[in-house]
């Protein structure tokens, strides 16, 4: 089976370079204009996982009209707590935040959500997701979530051991991988032949 994931198109947020988690904002409405002038390229899905968030399905909207689509609330952003709708630039002095860096982004936001707890529904959700395509025999499908969401999945996930942040990638962009379902089945849950799609 042929899963392509791909973060979602930029919003308002995204733009002024803010931590947005939990607000759940829409796209941008320079982002939609842009993509219907310009709309990227990406191979025809049977079916979409979705976020549950407001950008994930317009973006999946747009990329994949018509496709049959899923939530899955697992697979939503991390809450960024009080750095949520914040820019570096505002709180680069800010001591708790000067901490969080410091820690490689490993200690809990302020008064959000821990990394751990985080990463970990990340990849459940995932993984029951790949495992309910595959009980539907789907041969290409599409994830529509997060910068975050693919970060988690990927490092716990992918073939080519990386970090978190070395998965990172930007809005629009994302990875197309390869499941084993047999291999699946028996408990090797490995996403292999990643692929990067375009930034």
């Amino acid at each position: 089976m042929e899963l392509i994931w791909i973060r979602h198109l930029q919003t308002p947020g995204n733009e002024k370079r803010q931590y947005i988690g939990s607000t759940d904002e829409p796209l941008s409405e320079k982002t939609v204009e842009g993509f219907l002038k310009n709309p990227a390229e990406y191979s025809e899905v049977e079916r979409v996982i979705c976020s549950p968030m407001l950008r994930c399905i317009q973006t999946a909207e747009l990329m994949f009209p018509g496709t049959e689509r899923k939530t899955e609330p697992r697979l939503r952003e991390c809450d960024f707590g009080q750095f949520e709708g914040k820019t570096y630039e505002e709180l680069k002095s800010v001591p708790k935040y000067i901490a969080w860096l410091k820690s490689n982004g490993t200690i809990p936001f302020p008064g959000g959500e821990e990394q751990s707890v985080f990463r970990r529904r990340s990849v459940e959700g995932a993984i029951e997701q790949i495992e309910w395509l595959i009980e539907k025999k789907v041969q290409r499908a599409a994830f529509v979530v997060h910068g975050g969401t693919i970060m988690a999945v990927f490092e716990q996930l992918a073939e080519e051991k990386k970090n978190f942040y070395d998965w990172q990638v930007g809005n629009g962009s994302g990875y197309r991988v390869i499941i084993d379902e047999k291999e699946w089945k028996t408990g090797n849950k490995k996403l292999r032949k990643v692929e990067k799609l375009w930034d």
